[in-house]
């Protein structure tokens, strides 16, 4: 069904005998030569000419019309047509402008979607045995198209990018991930392959679903996307906006260096008779922008504590040890200024994480009250008195209890506490800094740049490598997942097509012990997604990954395996195409007995002994556990587990697991305890 035709085609009608009067019509990038149409489907092609101009679209036999709307816009959609390896051209012709285009080196085939991040964008170059692979990369059937890492605040119409046969001149810079999966698809079934590389390193989910998806189902992402463009904001208005508080930032910003600079200003706030009752109070060692009052607060802002100084310490040399300070800051000892740090105008802030330590000379000390003043300057992220243990926050004698050898009682301290209550005050709060979509993490920024502009462009499927810079939110992305994937079937109106998962590759340091881990809950968000949707596969790493890196060279596997599970998914194929996948378990005295589907070809551990269970009873504390494979079942117990509640498998970063079936596929990580 998928072999190329070798019917007899009608080759399409070229329009190059006309002379173009004006070059009215315009094509999106992703149509154009050396392209590959899908096969099977209806084709969408469209494009950009004068409102109101009627066009023209012949290929393969056919011939479509259609007429530019008020934005100019026009839109035809081929019937499908068979898979062939034949180079035929597409011509769009203007009825009435006598304007010509034609799309040469068109061939029929599979086209995918290859998008996610870094672990997709990882080149050929970069994968083992590049040299070699690209000296073999020579298929003039397979079809490259790459779109350029950019970002946008609104769905953009189109990209950069085009066409290029694959070849070693090529294949080097493109996904080794998709080049290896649409090689796979290209050998086994025969047909010309398009390959689409839209992926992007180190980038989050969010980022590549639309803002009407997120803000149905994850309400969560509404404010990042509000301070992209409104939800009732134009293009003009937003834009508007962003020039107008990026004005405001700007000027406070330009305010703020005034202040730094002006310390004699500043004196006043240091002073011991400031009446400070009115301030905020913040417990340090603290992070402000965790604390309720400074929430997300960038500026100046002032710290006062008093200190109850024994009359044993008044005129005696004192150190003062508050710790690291975020970003910069000025010191004051009952209103002289003692020590300082960095500069924020001059962008010398590397001391953030440098513990400050200032003598305070004994003339500036006296009994009882004693005031600490602290102003901190902190342009970004986390600032405040955070960076220290509260035990080491402390202002203490220069000479500890010799200098107090002629006066020393008992029980007197050698030191004073700085840990604890201060009064605090914003004397200069900046205003939020304008998001704009320069940041490829912000919400709908690269689905807007990155894939609006392939849609409607038929395809048969994507595949995803992304999850690395979710783990932290690996019950969200059990929502977010499904949600981008729904998405983008709804926006293509193909359907419920094929939608292929790398599941993350094992990674870091292996752990001695059973334990919980960001990576195993973001591997089972992952596993859950492809087991609610019957056109959604996974695809397993979970024994390619290397523990120092994050970017496994060896692409080559998995490839081939997102190539298996899109010939049974996408094509129909009765192929083993996952390992085993946990179904049930049965408690029996002190062993599990584990079912599982997919076991083609029996159970295997591979190189050895069985390894990767572990199992807990009713206390929830995990050990590990003994495991045997007895037919298509696996037993597992464990010596100090008289009854088993629980059963995981490869849960960790790094598991130590070799569970296969006789297709070679490693099994699907995952535990029965899962919430």
């Amino acid at each position: 069904m998928h072999r190329i035709s070798i019917a007899a085609v009608t080759v399409a009608v070229v329009f190059s005998s006309l002379s173009p009067l004006r070059a009215d019509i315009r094509l999106p990038a992703i149509i154009a030569d050396n392209m590959v149409l899908q096969q099977g489907r209806p084709a969408p092609i469209w494009g950009w000419a004068d409102p109101g101009e009627e066009v023209r679209v012949v290929f393969a036999g056919q011939s479509k019309d259609a007429k530019a709307d008020a934005d100019g816009r026009w839109r035809v959609t081929l019937d499908p047509v068979r898979a062939s390896a034949e180079n035929r051209t597409l011509g769009v012709r203007s009825m009435t402008g006598n304007s010509v285009r034609e799309v040469r080196n068109v061939l029929v085939g599979e086209v995918w979607i290859c998008s996610g991040q870094s672990n997709m964008q990882w080149s050929v170059s970069n994968a083992v045995n590049a040299e070699q692979e690209i000296a073999q990369a020579d298929y003039p059937t397979m079809r490259l198209f790459r779109v350029p890492n950019v970002t946008a605040a609104l769905p953009q119409d189109d990209c950069e990018g085009q066409w290029q046969v694959c070849s070693p001149e090529t294949v080097p810079g493109f996904s080794a991930v998709g080049y290896f999966f649409g090689r796979h698809l290209h050998r086994q079934l025969g047909v010309p392959v398009g390959l689409i590389n839209t992926s992007w390193g180190g980038t989050v989910a969010e980022a590549w679903t639309s803002a009407p998806a997120l803000r149905e189902r994850l309400p969560k992402f509404n404010e990042g996307l509000d301070r992209l463009v409104g939800q009732d904001e134009s293009v003009a208005q937003a834009r508007a906006r962003h020039k107008a508080q990026m004005a405001a930032y700007n000027a406070a910003v330009q305010k703020m260096y005034a202040m730094e600079d002006d310390l004699d200003a500043a004196d006043r706030w240091a002073a011991v008779e400031l009446d400070d009752s009115q301030w905020k109070t913040m417990t340090v060692p603290a992070n402000w922008e965790t604390t309720p009052d400074f929430k997300d607060v960038d500026g100046i802002v002032w710290f006062r504590k008093t200190l109850d100084v024994p009359p044993e310490w008044a005129g005696k040399d004192l150190v003062l040890k508050p710790g690291p300070i975020d970003e910069v800051e000025v010191t004051w000892f009952n209103g002289t200024r003692v020590g300082a740090r960095g500069n924020i105008r001059r962008k010398d802030v590397r001391f953030w994480n440098v513990p400050r330590e200032y003598p305070i000379p004994g003339k500036l000390v006296r009994k009882g009250k004693n005031v600490v003043a602290i102003r901190v300057i902190d342009a970004a992220a986390q600032g405040g008195l955070w960076g220290a243990d509260a035990s080491t926050m402390v202002v203490e004698l220069v000479d500890g209890e010799d200098a107090l050898a002629n006066e020393l009682e008992d029980n007197l301290p050698t030191t004073l506490s700085l840990a604890g209550e201060w009064r605090c005050f914003g004397e200069l709060i900046l205003p939020p800094r304008p998001v704009d979509s320069n940041n490829p993490n912000r919400p709908s920024v690269l689905y807007n740049a990155m894939i609006h502009p392939l849609i409607p462009f038929a395809i048969q499927g994507a595949i995803w490598y992304q999850g690395e810079s979710n783990a932290s939110r690996a019950e969200q992305y059990r929502t977010l997942l499904p949600t981008m994937i729904g998405n983008w079937r709804a926006l293509w109106g193909q359907g419920d097509f094929t939608f292929l998962i790398v599941q993350l590759a094992n990674f870091m340091k292996r752990a001695e012990q059973p334990e919980d881990t960001a990576w195993a809950a973001l591997r089972e968000a992952q596993t859950m997604t492809a087991a609610s949707d019957p056109n959604t596969g996974l695809a397993l790493a979970i024994d390619i990954g290397e523990a120092n890196d994050i970017h496994p060279r060896n692409k080559q596997d998995v490839g081939k395996r997102l190539g298996l599970a899109a010939r049974a998914l996408a094509y129909g194929q009765d192929i083993p195409y996952s390992g085993p996948v946990y179904r049930s378990m049965v408690v029996d005295g002190s062993r599990a007995v584990l079912s599982f589907d997919h076991a083609n070809g029996g159970l295997i551990a591979k190189g050895g002994e069985l390894t990767g269970f572990a199992v807990a009873g009713a206390d929830g504390k995990f050990a590990w556990a003994k495991a045997e494979i007895r037919g298509e079942q696996v037993v597992v117990q464990a010596d100090d587990v008289a009854q088993p509640a629980a059963v995981r498998y490869a849960w960790a970063n790094n598991p130590d697991c070799n569970l296969y079936n006789g297709a070679g596929l490693p099994a699907v990580p995952f535990r029965t305890d899962a919430p």
